[in-house]
């Protein structure tokens, strides 16, 4: 059965990427030692894994990569030390639309139709 590892590499100059594969080992040797200048790693050497998690389905890998791509640093360091409730506090929505951002004391009445 082939695994597939979603992984996180902390680079050089601090910036985090985030990838998957199928062989972890591999893929890390390949991230310090390639000669493909174009490559985002190869300009913030060295790399050195911070996280990865391992999945049966490559839906399922592909979808959690895809995901950790899009969150923020904070959300990434958080996963890294494995700090569940800062994840969970960092997701929520903090902007001043959120209902529970809204004043205890203002109540929507509904809007009457003038005819």
């Amino acid at each position: 059965m082939k695994l597939y590892y979603v992984y996180i590499l902390r680079c050089a100059d601090g910036f985090y990427y985030v990838g998957i594969t199928n062989d972890i080992e591999r893929r890390l040797n390949e991230h310090n030692f390639s000669s493909n200048p174009m490559s985002f790693t190869s300009h913030r050497l060295p790399v050195c894994l911070v996280y990865s998690s391992e999945f049966k389905n490559v839906d399922e890998a592909i979808a959690w990569e895809k995901r950790l791509k899009r969150w923020s640093r904070a959300k990434k360091e958080a996963l890294i030390q494995g700090n569940g409730d800062t994840i969970h506090a960092l997701a929520a929505c903090q902007n001043e639309t959120n209902h529970k951002n809204a004043p205890c004391n203002i109540r929507k009445t509904p809007r009457l139709r003038s005819e």
